[in-house]
């Protein structure tokens, strides 16, 4: 393989970047490849023709927040002093961060379970904060006892989880949940659970950890996944009262609102579609499909893939003999036109992985396993 230059920003936005300037599947960015749902399109026409194209209130359309609010009064007694609509999952995470970053004394540092999501580690590098990655055990499990004492050791403020997890689609049990709570709580460290990937999910429902809700506790979450609507940017943050009242003062200088014709669309079809339980249902099953016809071909290469659960993507060790997941992800394109991500990109520890968005039609993923055959042959 010839020797390649690392891009100075993300891998995500550079290897879509070339899909768009040179064509091929992007396999790289979590773009879902499903239509939104046709009756959520319906209600957007129908809205673009009312009253409703100047600023929405700044903490959300009054409709889609009681709506937030009844879907998860039955987890949680919350309010709508606990609740803010953002500008996607991204401005929710960033927002509690500016705020951390106002509340917090320095020193601190941040931990992400490995391999992390981007902006759990972009994040703290911003602020120049230290970011402490933790492993999990070779089987996928996760030693609680170092956990704590790592947190000690290294002074850990702020722990970011998603579960389903990007790009280790890994969930979180209830019983591991409570420990990470309680770790939260002996060591006063706040909490943010991103569940952006939390209804899809390859087998039975998880346990949804919004329901231990406390005081350490922030919970983002989206509809941009769950409806194949990334390009809408609506997601929602729940906080703590004692909280949320300056989060929102950070939002109105920052955010300041969601699109309010967005916004209303949505409380149409969700009023009416019975939170789009049908659409959801449907991409469950394509999602899993598409996982199981992707991970028994990689594991056909002799990749190797973790138990994965739900989300969006396939994270998989590459065969015997690779090592370096940056260079084999612009061979891979170079010669078959498949964007991936390296998986350099989420941990330095994992530079022997890539990850892939099977986020797609099926016909497209064969077409993009039948080219990551003919690579590797």
């Amino acid at each position: 393989m010839k020797q390649y230059q690392r891009p100075a920003g993300s891998l995500i936005s550079h290897m879509s970047n070339m899909v768009k300037a040179h064509g091929g599947i992007n396999m790289a960015q979590g773009i879902p490849g499903f239509d939104p749902p046709e009756a959520l399109l319906q209600y957007l026409s129908q809205a673009a023709g009312d009253p409703v194209h100047q600023y929405a209130p700044g903490i959300g359309n009054e409709n889609l927040l009681d709506l937030l609010l009844g879907k998860y009064q039955p987890l949680a007694s919350f309010t709508r002093d606990n609740l803010l609509i953002t500008n996607g999952a991204t401005e929710a995470v960033s927002l509690l961060y500016t705020y951390f970053n106002q509340l917090l004394t320095r020193p601190y540092s941040v931990l992400a379970f490995e391999p992390a999501y981007e902006t759990y580690r972009k994040l703290p590098a911003i602020f120049h904060d230290p970011f402490i990655p933790f492993a999990y055990d070779p089987e996928g499990s996760i030693d609680f006892d170092r956990l704590s004492r790592v947190c000690r050791e290294e002074k850990v403020k702020i722990i970011f989880l998603n579960t389903p997890g990007n790009p280790y689609g890994r969930i979180w049990s209830r019983q591991e949940i409570d420990q990470l709570l309680e770790i939260s709580r002996q060591q006063d460290i706040f909490l943010v659970l991103d569940s952006v990937y939390q209804e899809l999910y390859f087998g039975d429902e998880p346990h949804h950890p919004v329901a231990a809700f406390n005081e350490r506790m922030f919970y983002v979450n989206s509809f941009s996944k769950i409806f194949s609507i990334t390009g809408w940017r609506i997601g929602y943050l729940f906080a703590p009262a004692a909280h949320m009242k300056q989060i929102r003062s950070v939002h109105d200088y920052t955010g300041l609102s969601v699109p309010s014709v967005l916004q209303e669309a949505l409380v149409r079809y969700i009023s009416n579609c019975h939170w789009g339980k049908d659409y959801m249902a449907h991409i469950r099953g394509r999602l899993a499909e598409n996982f199981t016809l992707m991970r028994r071909g990689l594991e056909g290469l002799d990749f190797e893939i973790p138990r994965i659960r739900g989300g969006f993507f396939v994270w998989a060790r590459l065969p015997e003999g690779y090592t370096d997941g940056f260079e084999v992800a612009m061979e891979l394109y170079d010669q078959q036109k498949v964007a991936v991500i390296p998986g350099e990109h989420f941990s330095d520890n994992h530079q022997h992985y890539i990850r892939l968005n099977i986020a797609r039609d099926k016909e497209e993923v064969e077409e993009g396993l039948r080219r990551i055959r003919a690579f590797f042959s």
